[in-house]
């Protein structure tokens, strides 16, 4: 355009300019502007905001503020639209505090007035961050100034109280709205009635779907989903599937979505047949199954070890011209090793990283903990040398599974190896790590290393919880250790923790013998005669 003879006008430029933008042709724009400079074409406020916008969805707002000097120079004064832009991409990096001092220095300095976009703006990213209180104080703010609130700013504040869980006030701020003639869209609705079904206040939600009939505004497919997946988690999901029926009947079709949230509510049930059943209808009605559908299901028939029908499903993804994510890889491999099919597991993670998809935590942990349940050892250290190596995961609760799987498998001093390297690396262990080797102590019958361990927990300023007592207290059962069990036993009472006789099947069976040994031990701090004594204990058979 720029070669043109004669130029094209600067409102043609504009739309060339929106036209990159919608392209995504951020790049392209910047370019287009240096072009239009050297040549001396003429430029206007939309265009220069253009370059901005551009900048900042290139998450460059930095490079945006470098424009502001192109608006002087050229006499073009700025505009709401410039600094609401720049507000925007601001929040987009996640630079709360600059967004806001921005916003506060026009304020404050009268640069401009900001507007209802602009406060919205502002408000949506403080709300979607978090700071629900902030943007009710704008709200308030607004109310106070000169700037009317619309419908847009109610709803960020109604939406943030929601997600909050703080439905009262969300509802007291719907009617303040209602007092001044601003009624709730769409959106508002949502927002609520999202609010009212988490909380399972059925009788409101009813009540706000008259209300919004009687505004001529029926609820869409995203108002209806909302609603049966609340019914869904409540584990009412034949109501769900009523409500399905019924907005199909008003005209509303579900979409792949309204189905997943239906299938997952069977799942969670373990109605494995309805949940098929459902899947089969959203194939039948033309709407293709995303990847969340066949997560829900594989995931479904896993959790019922249906581990064969989860690989058919699995497979059908790439038939169809898909590819599984890592939460399908995640699932997948968790159901076979729960069934104890190593080989497939394997198998499915070469398979993982031949397609390309990046393991995450969760995968090596699945790894592991399949490895070491199965007592494959060197394929789990064999993993755990590389992820360190490569410095993946290495995080404490990483280390507490591989701690945790030397001990199981009777690799203790392996285990204990790990752990104080621990020290070396720079990562402290937490009560769960701790727990882990005293339990591994304990099985080996080392008391006294068991013992030693607990008070360096304590020293090193990790308080033991209930089940690091109960662990090293089962241990003393285990071995008939009465003394040492009755001593510990004191000191988690002491705690306020409480014994719990959930043991495996030989202590289960040397319960009653424990209680008559107590006695014949003499051990009168636990078993007294005076009922005081013997309340004071928390024992939970």
């Amino acid at each position: 355009m720029v070669t043109m003879k004669p130029l094209p006008s600067v409102v043609d430029f504009s739309k060339l300019f929106k036209t990159m933008i919608s392209m995504k042709h951020y790049s392209a724009v910047l370019s287009l502007l240096r072009q239009m400079r050297k040549l001396g074409i003429p430029i206007n406020g939309f265009i220069l905001n253009s370059v901005i916008n551009s900048y900042c969805l290139m998450h460059r707002a930095d490079f945006g503020f470098s424009v502001l000097p192109i608006y002087l120079k050229n006499g073009i004064p700025f505009d709401n639209v410039t600094f609401t832009t720049l507000i925007r991409g601001i929040f987009a990096e996640n630079k709360v505090n600059d967004a806001v001092e921005l916003f506060e220095k026009l304020v404050r300095e009268k640069i401009c007035e900001p507007d209802e976009i602009m406060y919205a703006t502002v408000m949506n990213g403080l709300s979607k961050r978090g700071h629900t209180q902030k943007t009710l104080g704008l709200l308030r703010l607004m109310e106070q100034g000169n700037t009317e609130p619309n419908i847009y700013n109610y709803s960020i504040v109604i939406d943030a109280l929601c997600k909050d869980g703080n439905l009262d006030a969300a509802i007291n701020i719907l009617n303040e709205m209602k007092q001044k003639d601003i009624y709730p869209n769409i959106v508002t609705y949502n927002s609520i009635i999202d609010g009212l079904c988490k909380l399972g206040q059925w009788e409101k939600v009813t009540t706000l779907f008259s209300e919004m009939v009687n505004l001529n505004m029926y609820p869409d497919v995203r108002i209806f989903t909302i609603l049966i997946d609340g019914l869904c988690k409540e584990g009412k999901v034949e109501d769900a599937e009523e409500v399905m029926k019924h907005m199909v009947e008003k005209g509303v079709e579900p979409n792949v979505i309204t189905y997943n949230v239906i299938m997952d509510g069977y799942c969670l049930r373990g109605q494995l047949d309805r949940a098929r059943r459902i899947f089969d209808i959203l194939i039948d009605k033309d709407i293709e199954p995303d990847i969340f559908s066949y997560n829900i299901l594989i995931n479904g028939y896993c959790k019922k070890k249906k581990v064969d029908e989860a690989m058919q499903l699995f497979f059908e993804i790439s038939q169809k011209g898909s590819k599984p994510d890592i939460v399908t890889y995640n699932t997948i491999l968790q159901g076979l090793f729960e069934v104890g099919r190593t080989g497939d597991a394997k198998q499915i993670y070469a398979e993982m990283l031949s397609a390309g998809t990046k393991p995450d935590i969760y995968s090596h942990v699945t790894l592991l903990n399949g490895y070491y349940k199965y007592g494959l050892v060197g394929e789990a250290m064999a993993l755990f040398n590389k992820l360190e190596r490569n410095k993946e995961y290495t995080n404490i609760a990483f280390y507490n599974v591989v701690i945790n799987g030397l001990c199981k498998n009777g690799k203790l001093n392996e285990a204990h190896a790990v752990f104080k390297k621990l020290f070396f690396i720079g990562l402290l262990p937490d009560v769960r790590t701790y727990t882990v080797m005293i339990n591994g102590f304990c099985l080996e019958g080392l008391f006294d290393e068991a013992k030693y361990i607990l008070r360096k927990m304590e020293d090193n300023g990790c308080s033991p919880d209930n089940v690091t007592y109960n662990v090293i207290v089962q241990g003393f059962l285990r071995c008939n250790k009465i003394s040492e069990m009755a001593s510990f036993m004191k000191e988690m009472d002491g705690r306020g923790f409480s014994f719990d006789a959930m043991l495996s099947q030989k202590e289960d069976g040397c319960v009653a013998g424990f209680l008559e040994e107590c006695l014949n031990v003499g051990l009168n701090f636990i078993l007294s005669a005076e009922e005081e004594e013997i309340a004071g204990f928390n024992f939970h058979w």
